[in-house]
């Protein structure tokens, strides 16, 4: 495989102007389609075949005027100090101001003072406005509306702020992207000593990224997708292509340094580092396609999209990077500067660097450096167990927000509850007697507990009258709805074990009655996503870690370095989950991160961290870990081999990962609360992977198993096919490089380094010392 790359790019260097001229087309054509063939995105998350979804459906098949997952703005009214929104005056305001939002796709406006929906004091009252579109799909004239709604209001003397899901919020986040693109710029220009070395892989990413969020954009006309996905991709798409380039650039400055000619340089670039590029980028979209084992659309469509990017970023790392090469020639390439004690020669791979002054200091006390690392990271690991789920509402959105003032208003004069009510849909098509099927359904939840705070029934009141209207309403449509009031907002635990509890009295009814009962509503929704979540995460586990680690195996042709990338990657998710559930939850130094309210962790983010982050771990795996296997095969001591290998990686992976991490901490920083949490979590994922894991850890472990971390049974050495990830044919092929020292007969040259025959030193600090200080 290294030949066909090194081929691959050397042609991209010979042929440059052909290859950016294409990638240039695609980005154009991209563009194009996006701007001619979008669509809307929708922020829902939905899941089909849930008691939750099943409550809607039927909703909609029994009422084919209704919408009840369509979305709903919350405009909220707020009275001057003193006075009342009761006044006939201010009454009337309200009145005009919500006529305004009746455009063609509104189902109803309620009135506030007929729904009850006014505080005690008349200072403060909400109205809903429903439509029939879903979330996110919301017209720019009803957003208009809506505007003029609050204006209205505001012209009159009243504070009006608009919240609900119809309020709609920007995933995309211009900032967070120019937060990334600046720290990677300031980590590269340190790593290369150069501006044009530093500029060149962030123009490759952003054509990468440019290209896959256009095609997603261009998708949206076709697909629903979720508004989480475009921002989702965009954040890896960034941060692996910069990383991506960043080690073939690397790796084609110390060819050249060592002697070759540029263009037999960006291939042997290509080839070798472009090989360890491939294999790093298809653990990261093995994990995010196997999101699709979940089968929630929501996640495969996040998923596929994210591993598109991932797979631009390979490519573009492969070619259009040897063409910009192409044309910069050597003003890439800076003149390492050296001691005389290091010797004069254009590669001396055995320098005192601070990488390998760190892997010596760790291969010597690797017990108690293992030791320490897996403690600290099970310590920050704690907080997991008290880790609580569910879907972020506006109540962590930044202060000052209409969305979140609005949920705040609401949350004080109403109670938290009323922020997400329950919805508990009773269907009588089967029941006998159908009015009584709703009494014993109202008796339930009246003693459902202290938990509920208010239960709005199908009945106006208790007269004959309404009974009367009921029955006829059942023998028309079947159906009859209680609202539910939860006394806990909609992530409590409270609220969730209050949705079981209904659940759980109203199980019989069917036995009873021949009557069904269901609970819905967008708190319902995100129990039942949760749960879903929860039961499918052991099988997308074994599933993407089962074919990473046979990926891996074919990689590093061994068994245990797999092993031990997967065990410490658990590591790392234990401490990445372990810093958000203290951050969001608890409230340690949230407000670090823009954040003024705790809030359960997302319900998501268990399961599209371990397929992100497994991915992005293995990035860092494969970088390390080639090149101390590259030292190992070439004849090194097992041992020394970590510390040869780490010292030559150590630099890059330092300024990969830092590079990442400020991509990631860029939209965590942003205003979103979903994007917020995710671009956490994958911040301390990533700096707790590359830091503590796989430079602290990963060489102590592989210090003290020694050589037998390379163990591979004889029958499945000879039945793995050789993908020659170090390069040793491709040396073989085009010869060691002019600044290579002799090797003698029947020995083999690194692309890098001279190194000695192959050997089995005595495995102490004094011989390893020696066998450096002679090679």
């Amino acid at each position: 495989m290294a030949w066909q790359l090194f081929k691959l790019g050397r042609w991209s260097f010979i042929h440059r102007r052909v290859v950016v001229v294409a990638w240039l087309l695609l980005l154009a054509l991209a563009g194009v389609g996006a701007a001619t063939l979008s669509g809307k995105t929708t922020e829902s998350f939905t899941l089909r075949g849930m008691e939750s979804t099943d409550a809607f459906e039927l909703i909609e098949e029994r009422s084919p005027g209704a919408s009840p997952d369509g979305a709903t703005a919350r405009v909220v009214f707020e009275a001057p100090a003193g006075e009342s929104l009761t006044d006939p005056a201010h009454r009337q305001v309200i009145e005009e101001s919500l006529a305004l939002a009746d455009t063609g796709s509104v189902i109803s406006v309620d009135d506030p003072f007929t729904t009850g929906t006014v505080s005690e004091d008349g200072a403060v009252a909400y109205a809903a406005v429903n439509y029939s579109t879903p979330p996110g799909e919301v017209a720019t004239a009803d957003h208009e509306a809506l505007d003029a709604v609050k204006q209205s209001a505001e012209d009159a003397g009243l504070r009006a702020v608009v919240g609900g899901d119809a309020a709609g919020a920007d995933l995309h986040d211009d900032l967070a992207e120019v937060i990334g693109i600046g720290v990677a710029f300031v980590v590269l220009a340190i790593t290369f000593g150069s501006m044009i070395a530093a500029g060149m892989p962030l123009v490759t990413a952003i054509i990468g990224v440019g290209i896959g969020a256009a095609g997603i954009t261009a998708l949206t006309g076709f697909v629903e997708l979720n508004a989480v996905t475009p921002a989702l991709g965009t954040m890896l798409g960034l941060a692996v292509g910069i990383d991506y380039a960043l080690f073939i650039l690397s790796r084609y400055q110390h060819e050249v340094r060592a002697g070759r000619s540029l263009e037999e340089a960006a291939g042997t670039a290509v080839g070798t580092a472009g090989s360890a590029v491939i294999f790093a980028g298809l653990t990261v979209i093995i994990a995010l396609l196997g999101l699709a084992i979940t089968g929630i659309d929501f996640l495969t469509q996040m998923g596929v999209a994210a591993a598109a990017m991932v797979a631009f970023a390979v490519l573009i790392s492969l070619t259009l990077l040897p063409a910009f090469l192409g044309f910069a020639g050597r003003s890439v390439v800076r003149p390492r500067r050296r001691k005389a004690s290091e010797g004069t020669g254009p590669d001396a791979p055995e320098a005192e660097t601070a990488g390998r002054r760190w892997a010596r200091a760790v291969t010597k006390h690797r017990f108690s450096t293992l030791v320490g690392g897996v403690a600290l990271a099970g310590v920050i690991s704690i907080p997991v167990a008290s880790m609580e789920l569910a879907i972020l509402d506006s109540g962590v959105n930044p202060a000052g927000s209409d969305s979140r003032v609005a949920h705040d208003l609401i949350a004080d004069n109403f109670g938290e509850g009323m922020n997400g009510p329950l919805l508990v849909v009773v269907d009588t098509a089967g029941a006998d007697d159908k009015l009584a099927a709703v009494d014993i359904v109202h008796g339930e939840l009246e003693s459902a507990g202290g938990s509920v705070a208010h239960i709005i029934p199908p009945l106006a009141d208790g007269s004959e009258e309404a009974r009367e209207a009921l029955g006829e309403q059942l023998d028309a449509v079947d159906l009859a709805n209680f609202t539910v009031i939860p006394e806990g907002g909609p992530s409590d635990a409270t609220t969730k074990e209050l949705v079981d509890s209904i659940r759980g009295a109203l199980s019989g009814l069917p036995d009873e009655t021949g009557a069904q009962a269901m609970v819905t509503g967008q708190t319902a929704v995100g129990v039942d996503i949760s749960q879903e979540l929860a039961d499918v995460f052991p099988l997308y586990l074994l599933v993407v870690v089962g074919l990473a680690f046979v990926l891996l195996v074919l990689v590093f042709r061994s068994v245990l370095v797999p092993l031990k990338a997967a065990l410490g990657f658990l590591l790392s998710v234990g401490v990445a989950l372990g810093c958000t559930v203290a951050v969001f939850q608890w409230g340690w130094l949230n407000s670090l991160i823009g954040l003024d309210a705790t809030s359960p962790v997302l319900f998501i983010l268990p399961l599209l961290l371990t397929g992100v982050l497994f991915g992005l771990a293995m990035d860092y795996e494969v970088f390390l870990v080639t090149r101390m296997r590259e030292a190992y095969v070439r004849g090194t001591e097992a041992r020394q081999a970590v510390v040869d290998g780490f010292a030559h990686s150590a630099r890059v992976v330092t300024a990969a990962a830092l590079i990442m991490f400020g991509v990631f901490a860029g939209f965590a920083l942003g205003d979103d609360s979903i994007i917020k949490t995710i671009g956490f979590a994958l911040a301390v994922g990533v700096i707790a992977d590359a830091f503590l894991v796989r430079m602290l850890i990963v060489p102590a472990a592989m210090a003290i198993i020694g050589k037998n971390i390379w163990w591979l049974p004889k029958w499945l050495d000879r039945a793995l096919p050789d993908l020659d990830v170090e390069g040793e044919a491709l040396t073989r092929r085009i010869g060691p490089p002019p600044g290579a020292a002799q090797v003698p007969a029947g020995t083999t040259a690194t692309a890098s380094s001279a190194v000695t025959p192959p050997h089995e030193a005595p495995e102490n600090r004094h011989s390893e010392e020696r066998q450096a200080a002679n090679r």
